[in-house]
């Protein structure tokens, strides 16, 4: 991969990064030099498969692979542990692994164990991943603690009362998590994408839920994980330090 240096040899961490919005994070981060570690919950050949890239025509490893379910604590202490034996000191750390509903269920119709299920990967997930962050980024310059959530906490749409709840929550966690990190030069924000052409989004959706998207926003599209990636890693960079306790909807225009 090509190694364009602006966040050379910084160390980060992306979580869920084995497809998706991820998966295009983590390739992004290694082209701008960084050295990765991938997350994954289940996916160990997607995940190699990112990582492979990351190392192709490189001398030394700058990406592995960490099998770790980010709703338990031990698990994403291990994950920053493998982090700091293999590359050092953590830099950077997105936060980008999430469930959603697929059914797009109505608040009325909703399981106890589907809130559950969801609140536990993307809100106590973030919580725990934030936490560990806040206490081993690197403090004094390049800290970055960076939450993917979602622009469903702004256009509110039906369906989504319980994945819209939960990264709700963190918009509000991070926010107040940077203020907290005064005096630490770590920042802390949140990148809120709109409908994306992945998995994630297109599962259970019909021709016409996708094309509803597609007329709701400006640019009459759905987002590519190429439009979310670069706008990450410049919030994981120096130029982007200026950025801070803020929700930025790379959406498009969808709201």
């Amino acid at each position: 991969m090509a190694d364009q240096s602006s966040l050379k040899d910084r160390v980060a961490i992306v979580t869920g990064a084995s497809r998706g919005i991820g998966r295009e994070i983590a390739l992004h981060l290694g082209r701008k030099g960084a050295k990765v570690v991938i997350n994954y919950a289940g996916s160990a050949e997607k995940a190699e498969e990112v990582a492979s890239t990351i190392n192709k025509g490189t001398d030394t490893v700058r990406a592995v692979t960490c099998k770790a379910d980010i709703s338990k604590a031990i698990e994403v202490r291990k994950l920053f542990d493998v982090a700091e034996e293999t590359f050092g000191a953590v830099h950077i750390l997105v936060n980008n692994a999430g469930i959603a509903d697929t059914k797009l269920t109505p608040l009325a119709e909703t399981p106890e164990e589907l809130w559950e299920s969801i609140f536990s990967v993307n809100c106590k997930g973030a919580f725990l991943c934030s936490r560990e962050a806040a206490n081993r980024v690197v403090k004094g310059g390049g800290g970055r603690i960076i939450n993917l959530t979602s622009s469903i906490v702004a256009s509110l749409k039906p369906g989504n009362a319980t994945y819209g709840a939960s990264k709700a929550a963190v918009e509000t966690m991070t926010k107040i998590l940077a203020k907290e990190l005064r005096s630490t030069k770590i920042t802390a924000n949140c990148v809120a994408p709109g409908p994306v052409a992945t998995d994630m989004f297109l599962t259970g959706r019909s021709d016409d839920d996708i094309q509803r998207a597609v007329e709701a926003a400006p640019l009459q599209r759905l987002g590519e994980v190429t439009d979310v990636a670069p706008f990450v890693a410049f919030l994981a960079s120096d130029e982007g330090e200026w950025v801070n306790a803020q929700v930025v909807r790379v959406n498009g225009g969808y709201v």
